[in-house]
């Protein structure tokens, strides 16, 4: 009898953490659909159950629940992934916390929360899994950052700022890690439709829906780029934010401000 093969896809194994809600449990799905074996990691392991129960392969998404802000948890995470799945192939690191604070809601315990998820649990995922993967010389590690990480933005100063330093973090990592034959790439969404932002009391331009995100996402993965970015007409504005002088920018943000007042 001849043995039928298996495609790449089928036989790479993907560790998604942050696969409980939104964009991640979406592209948990969309990962399983396409043949991957699909780690999940959340705090919440009664939503990772649920999410596993939903896959349209059954046995694709296995359930490993973690902590990001727990260094050697999430150590023992990916241990464990290695020896019941395999070699991790691919890490996503997707979890995110978001609150919108205005300068008279300032808390400094706001911006340690959401650095210790949205900044340290990349650092913790990060160490988790380049150890092996630099051992083997190939691997590939995807961190979610946002269109947000670009500028400073009125009432997103938490937020924004541990965004920016996700961005920094990979843009610094890569070259070494590159040399070592592990690919790291950043993922800049722009509004998508989410718990996280059902929170903004503004009218955010571009909204997109988790299925329109996780396209982008799915597309960008057969793609070679340090960059993933969506919607593309909001990253170009963001981007072109990036290189207007402090004079002009600050100038549009206090418009900002002051039309939200």
């Amino acid at each position: 009898m001849t043995q039928q093969r298996q495609s790449p896809e089928s036989m790479s194994v993907v560790w998604l953490v942050g696969a409980s809600t939104g964009i991640g449990q979406t592209l948990a799905l969309r990962l399983a659909g396409s043949g991957r074996q699909v780690a999940v990691t959340a705090r919440s392991n009664d939503r990772l159950q649920a999410l596993a129960e939903q896959s349209p392969v059954p046995g694709a998404i296995q359930v490993f629940p973690g902590d990001v802000t727990d260094g050697p948890g999430m150590a023992d995470v990916a241990a464990r992934i290695e020896s019941r799945m395999g070699p991790i192939d691919t890490a996503i690191f997707n979890a995110g916390d978001y609150e919108p604070m205005g300068l008279e809601d300032f808390d400094p315990a706001l911006f340690q929360r959401l650095m210790a998820v949205n900044y340290q649990g990349v650092v913790n995922g990060l160490a988790a899994v380049m150890p092996a993967m630099i051992s083997r010389a190939e691997g590939q590690i995807l961190v979610t950052a946002s269109l947000a990480g670009y500028r400073g933005l009125p009432r997103a100063a938490p937020y924004g700022a541990s965004k920016a330093a996700v961005i920094n973090l990979a843009e610094s990592l890569q070259p070494e890690l590159a040399l070592k034959g592990v690919s790291l790439r950043v993922i800049n969404p722009g509004f998508v439709k989410t718990p996280m932002t059902d929170k903004n009391r503004f009218s955010m331009p571009f909204l997109m829906t988790p299925e329109a995100a996780v396209d982008a996402i799915m597309k960008g993965l057969e793609r070679r780029g340090f960059e993933i970015t969506f919607p593309r007409p909001f990253a170009w504005i963001m981007k072109t934010l990036r290189l207007m002088p402090h004079r002009l920018f600050l100038a549009l943000t206090r418009r900002m401000v002051n039309r939200d007042a």
